[in-house]
């Protein structure tokens, strides 16, 4: 699963990240591989923003399930500290920590700025990749520099990316590629096949592994389940298309479905091109298709919903066999 611990309307941030450790301990009881956690800033509805922390936190409430960041913004912070702070969780749940790393900054340029970050420092990613992977496999690339916590813990990498730039580097490096075909869809199929085909094995990883991002929005009914996925498009509009406007917490569902609808909208419907949809059984067949397609040996899911819906869907997958023949997520 990916987790974004989503604030949904009328509800606090402390109530978002207690959704997102009971999302958690719902996976772990299911028998789910793994749950991460995306870094995004200045956005209003997303809690995941100190990922670190956030897995620390569902790591103290959880015992099997394997908790990581999908993913760290590199670009945002130096690799010697994101070592350290990944060593550290390592170090506190051994064999439970994944960390999953991407090159956009996960904000606007603006955010950026306050991060006191220089906008060039996404040209140095492939570059921090190997620093930070040398820390952490306890040969540091830096001379005279170890982190502590972190050295040799041997805390596994993943590349992510929308598109061909990711599936180079991962290949290049011996790295499994995540791919975010969950809300970028149009290169999965191009950069899969760039990536498998030029995977060069490395102590981390002997063959090509691929992790495909997909939607799911589950319900008891399929119109239920339809009538999630217009919150979700409508939520999705109001964030992307009506970011900075001050009448964006006015605007009703008739004109988010006719921005849904406009031209402007468009990338909106292409954003959730893959999505599971409808009752367990429906999606858990959507999800066996999608495996093929994308070519991929596991599915990561970004489940819609609130807290209880989400579980609720989880338990539902679980009951289709989703964690079967479709990878778990």
């Amino acid at each position: 699963m990916l987790d974004l611990a989503h604030i949904n309307p009328g509800e606090a941030v402390a109530e978002s990240l207690a959704g997102s450790v009971e999302l958690a301990q719902a996976a772990e009881r299911l028998g789910f591989a793994r749950v991460w956690y995306a870094e995004h800033h200045n956005m209003a509805t997303i809690a995941s923003s100190a990922t670190s922390v956030l897995i620390a936190h569902v790591a103290a409430h959880t015992s099997t399930i394997r908790l990581g960041a999908g993913g760290v913004m590199l670009p945002n912070h130096s690799p010697l500290v994101i070592a350290e702070q990944f060593g550290t969780l390592a170090e506190l749940h051994p064999g439970r920590i994944d960390l999953g790393l991407g090159r956009a900054p996960g904000t606007d340029q603006r955010t950026w700025t306050a991060l006191r970050r220089d906008i060039r420092a996404s040209e140095q990613f492939p570059q921090d990749v190997v620093e930070l992977r040398g820390y952490l496999a306890g040969e540091p690339v830096v001379p005279g520099i170890k982190a502590v916590p972190g050295h040799g813990t041997k805390v596994p990498l993943t590349i992510l990316g929308s598109s061909l730039f990711g599936a180079q580097l991962a290949a290049a490096l011996g790295l499994p590629y995540a791919f975010a075909s969950h809300f970028a869809p149009d290169a999965l199929h191009q950069a899969v096949a760039v990536y498998r085909e030029r995977f060069e094995p490395s102590e981390q990883l002997a063959e090509p592994y691929v992790i495909a991002g997909i939607n799911a929005v589950v319900a008891d009914t399929r119109d239920e389940a339809m009538t999630m996925q217009r919150q979700v498009v409508r939520a999705r509009v109001r964030s992307l298309l009506l970011r900075d406007s001050p009448i964006a917490a006015t605007v009703g569902d008739d004109e988010l479905d006719a921005l849904a609808a406009s031209p402007q909208g468009a990338h909106v419907a292409k954003m959730v091109q893959y999505t599971a949809l409808g009752t367990g059984e429906e999606a858990t067949a959507t999800l066996r298709r999608f495996q093929i397609e994308a070519d991929a040996d596991e599915l990561i899911m970004a489940v819609q919903g609130r807290t209880p819906q989400r579980v609720r869907a989880l338990e539902q997958l679980e009951a289709a066999g989703a964690l079967g023949e479709a990878a778990a997520a």
